[in-house]
Parts: C-alpha cells; sequence; structure tokens
C-alpha cells in the first residue's frame, strides 16, 4: 500500500521522525561526504534527507510517486520537487550523479523496474543510496510509522535486486536500533543505543543503507534498441501521465546506454 504524503509529513515533525531523519541523516551523509558540483535525486519521500546537500551540490531534486502524493520541497525558496512514475523518471540517461531512495522501494508494485530506471539516469559509475526497512527489525513490525508500511527487505534480497539491476554494492549499514516508541526516554536515549547497537553489530536495527555504484557492461549479439521519448517533467500537483504498459528487461533496456566490455570505474 503506498504511503500517504500527509502521513510523511506528520512522521518528520514529531520527535520520533526527527530523531529518525538525523540518525539516518548522518549514515547518508558519512558516505557522500562531499558533493560539490554534483547532480542529487531523492525518490520517495527523501526531502528530509536531502535538505543537507542544498547550496553544495550543483542541482538537488526531490521526485515523489503519484500514488504517494507531493508536496513544496524545499520548504523556502525555489521548488525541486515533481509528482512522478517511479518507473518513468522524466530524466536523460546519464544525468544524474546520486540517486537517494527512502520510503520507496518497499511499496512499490515493481521495485526491479525501480531500480532499473535509476540505472537509465545515473551516469557511469554514479551512486545509488537505498534505506529500506529491514525484516529482523522491530520498525517492520510497528505500524504506526512509515518504516512499517510496504515490504520490509532482508540483505540477501536487496543484493539480488541491486545485482539484477547492475549495481555494485559498495556499503552495507544500518540505523535505528531503539525502538520506534514515542516516549520521551527511548527518543532521548536513541543516538546512544544508536552507537552501541552500530559498535556491537546488533541484529535488530530498523532500516537498512545501502550505497551502490552502477555498473556498465556491453551485452553481445543484442541490438541496440531505440531510445526512449523523456517525459516532460510534471512540477507540484501536475497531472500525472498513464503508466507505460510493459516492463522491458534489464538486458534489452541497457542495449542502448552501454558500450564497454568491463565494468567502468568510478568516477
Amino acid at each position: 500500500m503506498p504511503l500517504d504524503v500527509n502521513d510523511l509529513l506528520t512522521f518528520y515533525a514529531s520527535p520520533l521522525g526527527d530523531v529518525s531523519r538525523r540518525l539516518i541523516g548522518r549514515v547518508v551523509r558519512a558516505r557522500w561526504e562531499n558533493c560539490a558540483k554534483l547532480s542529487i535525486l531523492g525518490l520517495g519521500y527523501a526531502g528530509p534527507y536531502l535538505e543537507r546537500f542544498c547550496g553544495e551540490a550543483q542541482r538537488v531534486l526531490a521526485f515523489m510517486p503519484a500514488e504517494q502524493g507531493v508536496v513544496n520541497w524545499p520548504a523556502s525558496g525555489r521548488s525541486a520537487s515533481a509528482l512522478t512514475e517511479l518507473e518513468m523518471l522524466p530524466l536523460p540517461d546519464a544525468s544524474i550523479d546520486r540517486v537517494l531512495i527512502v520510503h520507496a522501494l518497499e511499496t512499490a508494485e515493481h521495485p526491479g523496474a525501480v531500480l532499473e530506471e535509476v540505472w537509465r539516469i545515473l551516469t557511469p559509475g554514479g551512486r545509488l543510496i537505498v534505506v529500506a526497512p529491514s525484516r529482523r527489525g522491530v520498525w517492520a513490525r510497528v505500524d504506526g510509522t512509515p518504516f512499517g508500511q510496504g515490504q520490509p527487505y532482508s540483505k540477501g534480497q536487496l543484493r539480488d535486486l541491486m545485482r539484477e539491476a547492475l549495481f555494485s554494492p559498495l556499503f552495507w549499514g544500518e540505523a535505528l536500533y531503539a525502538p520506534p516508541f514515542r516516549r520521551r526516554f527511548f527518543i532521548n536515549s536513541a543516538p546512544a543505543m544508536e552507537r552501541l547497537g552500530s559498535a556491537l553489530g546488533l541484529p535488530f536495527a530498523g532500516v537498512h543503507i545501502v550505497e551502490a555504484s552502477k555498473q556498465v557492461y556491453r551485452p553481445v549479439g543484442v541490438r541496440r534498441v531505440a531510445r526512449r521519448q523523456t517525459l516532460a517533467l510534471q512540477p507540484g500537483l501536475a497531472p500525472v501521465g498513464h503508466p507505460r504498459s510493459a516492463h522491458h528487461s534489464p538486458l534489452s533496456r541497457r542495449a542502448g546506454h552501454a558500450s564497454y566490455a568491463a565494468p567502468l570505474s568510478e568516477t
């Protein structure tokens, strides 16, 4: 079931949502320390985690799924958010350097197709970070937060999704070791529990945080496919176009973009 943008707004305005943002955001920032002159795209509801890159990155965008709804982001200044289909992103091939997926993969009808589309828009060697609920965590079992909605993932399931979409994992992390309780004691002790859980490698963290790089291969014996027409950007609350009727296979969709016999080195 898709998340509702109003529920997401309410959660991140709460003390529990704020501490979640800080704990997850700290890991994301540690992976992407220097984003100067890079373009960053957030998919799902990534706005709370993108704010730290504004003013540093060359361009920061927030795309939200049609089923969820969209809000103006950032809160001040020119809007950089848009309502779109996550499987048909209105961006050219190889146009984005970094993609952050939060509150999207677990509710996507076709998560593999979402990752394929991310592969298409990423530059060669571009980086992807996925934040997804952990099957072993307490957060996935409590439906009072956005991390308790949709399909939680195991590490193996995420690895398989990445591999099928031609992503190479670079980093596996976890966050949200404190239980998702709204009492002040648990919220105040969350940073200490985070340090302890991370140091000991405890198995009950609430979310996986996976960073992967785009790998480019040259398919053999496959015809070059026609480039898809890129949809026009749909800002704010504009009507959404009809989704495509079928999903192309990962191989056929990549045949038009790959031109090297071996993985490219990271930029």
